[in-house]
């Protein structure tokens, strides 16, 4: 036996082996691809905030037919409350707002706040979605609105107080519940003169 055989060269126990360049190369293209990738992740986790935002307006409208359907057919009298009380607290004069109105109804008022809220909106006014005070009291079957009548699937309802979706886009930044409990991303309002 050869004793040369036994002994390994140094070289063939390092094997192969990334040199500085090639590692940042490597980190660069990493770096740059997550750069694209960020802005349709973005898209996507607003994606998903919006969808939770139409599941709460959802709920909203559930919640509203629950108070007609116990009111004679009549839709609630409220009003937002204001951002820029300075405690919160309505005037004394003013209509209550929806998270006291529909309290019971909704059993949870965290549905009224939109998940893309980032303005606090929700703890200033006790919503982020904002109520078509135009209606307050009027018949859910004959809605009118200054002198012209409106079927429920031409109405708003509510809707998110400011663009919270923007993130989606200009068309898709705002979430309208109408009265017959469809949603939109685009208003679109509808409807016929009063005979």
């Amino acid at each position: 036996m050869n004793c040369e055989s036994k002994v390994q060269s140094p070289r063939s126990k390092v094997g192969w082996a990334f040199t500085l360049i090639e590692l940042l190369v490597v980190i660069a293209i990493l770096g740059i691809l997550a750069a694209l990738l960020m802005p349709a992740l973005g898209k996507a986790k607003e994606a998903g905030k919006s969808t939770a935002c139409i599941s709460n307006l959802r709920q909203i409208g559930i919640a509203l037919q629950v108070y007609v359907d116990g009111n004679n057919n009549r839709l609630p009298e409220m009003r937002d409350m204001p951002a820029a009380t300075g405690t919160n607290q309505p005037p004394t004069n003013s209509l209550p707002s929806p998270d006291k109105v529909l309290a019971s109804e909704l059993g949870n008022t965290n549905v009224l706040r939109c998940p893309s809220d980032r303005a606090d909106v929700f703890l200033l006014t006790g919503s982020s979605y904002h109520w078509n005070n135009l209606l307050n009291g009027q018949r859910a079957d004959d809605l009118h609105v200054f002198g012209m009548h409106f079927d429920p699937h031409a109405i708003p309802v509510f809707c998110d107080k400011q663009g919270f979706h923007e993130a989606r886009g200009p068309s898709k930044a705002v979430n309208y519940l109408y009265a017959d409990g469809h949603i939109k991303n685009l208003l679109a309002i509808e409807g016929t003169l009063q005979k």
